[in-house]
């Protein structure tokens, strides 16, 4: 067994949105991990504490779930059309490796608030109080994203009255906007239908949104699978069967968008797509005990990220959820009640949360120009992770 001694690197560790994860500076990083390869993911991997057999993570900065079992590493941007380029890593938690395959919008909220704290941003654009309009360049899937960050006497104000479901404290609020989200050069609707008819061995054959938005996502009728859309994470993480059941579901609607080739490969790409189901509104209650009311949300949706469903929303799937509903006729906007709209307000485990996107017919294709949502970011820790000197 190999006894050489730690070594450290320097870190962040941030919330952005409901989720959180350990930040790095590119050049921070071990030589042979400032560039993608197995030097990289090894190191990621120990970092969070994975692979882990008992799912805890206990070796790591990990929390054991899909929304804290994350990493971010962040440069200045070699394009003058933007300030930093961000790249996403969402480590498995009981697998030995790290999934590129897509962003996370959570803590894209974070990603401004780091730049501009650790000098990836021009200082010159930094009021003493106001914002700044920080331009990210997404690397995973090739999009815009512009977040725009609250500065109180010439640093990041984090502190603040904005109150986001899903997270226990209020913070600043940060607006992040998603320009054109179309995952890559890829379509909106993969398939060119709205609604497609899925069919899964053992699920049987059920319709089926399939859009490529923020996320490519398989959004599936909550009542089609014996659901009401306001369940919370014990029904369906305590269901092993139910588990089975969506992810076979994902599996299938990978291949159908064209993400796989075969099934098989699904187990090799467990961040993307994600899969969700949606019914029109009702009344329940929230994983904080908060009462939420139909009258005040458009619709419900569950979604379930790396096996298992969020305890909130995650960030780019609400991307999807906004811009499915923007686009009549789609299951998502079918569950809100049809009809053109740029907004809507959905419940979710944790409340509710307001998303907007303005879409546009070009020909015969759907476009979505940006998608919009407001999250909040925090600083928890900084200083150096250590790692195992050979991890690396």
């Amino acid at each position: 067994m190999s006894q050489l001694p730690q070594i450290k690197v320097p870190a962040t560790y941030m919330r952005g949105g409901t989720s959180k994860g350990v930040f790095f500076k590119l050049g921070d990083l071990p030589e042979a991990a400032r560039v993608p390869g197995e030097a990289r993911d090894r190191l990621l991997m120990r970092v969070i504490g994975s692979p882990d057999p008992y799912q805890k993570q206990i070796d790591g900065m990990g929390g054991a779930t899909s929304s804290t079992s994350k990493t971010v590493i962040l440069s200045r941007s070699e394009s003058p059309e933007h300030d930093v380029d961000y790249l996403f890593g969402q480590v498995a938690i009981d697998k030995a490796f790290v999934d590129w395959s897509g962003n996370c919008g959570n803590l894209s909220a974070a990603v401004g608030p780091f730049a501009i704290s650790n000098g990836l941003v021009d200082p010159a654009r930094i009021p003493d109080n106001g914002e700044v309009e920080v331009r990210i360049w997404q690397a995973n899937i090739g999009k815009t994203i512009v977040s725009r960050v609250p500065i109180r006497d010439g640093e990041v104000q984090e502190t603040g009255d904005f109150e986001l479901d899903g997270v226990t404290f209020p913070a600043a609020e940060v607006p992040v906007a998603f320009k054109d989200p179309a995952d890559g050069e890829g379509a909106i609707f993969p398939t060119g239908n709205l609604v497609d008819d899925l069919e899964v061995p053992g699920v049987g054959a059920f319709k089926a949104t399939l859009i490529n938005a923020g996320i490519p996502t398989v959004f599936v009728k909550a009542d089609e699978h014996g659901y009401t859309g306001t369940e919370l994470q014990d029904v369906i993480n305590g269901d092993a069967e139910a588990l089975e059941r969506f992810e076979a579901i994902r599996a299938h609607g990978a291949v159908k968008m064209g993400l796989i080739a075969d099934v098989s490969e699904a187990a090799a790409r467990q961040h993307t797509p994600k899969v969700a189901f949606v019914a029109p509104p009702s009344d329940y209650i929230a994983s904080s005990g908060k009462r939420v009311m139909a009258d005040n949300i458009d619709l419900v949706v569950r979604a379930l990220s790396m096996g298992k469903l969020h305890h909130a929303m995650m960030g780019t799937a609400a991307v999807a959820i906004a811009s499915a509903a923007a686009i009549e006729g789609t299951l998502v906007n079918l569950a809100a009640g049809g009809g053109k709209r740029n907004a809507v307000i959905f419940g979710h485990p944790s409340g509710t949360l307001r998303v907007g996107a303005e879409a546009s017919l070009v020909g015969d294709r759907w476009v979505i120009d940006e998608a919009v949502m407001s999250r909040s970011a925090r600083v928890l820790m900084e200083g150096w992770v250590r790692v195992p000197g050979d991890s690396v």
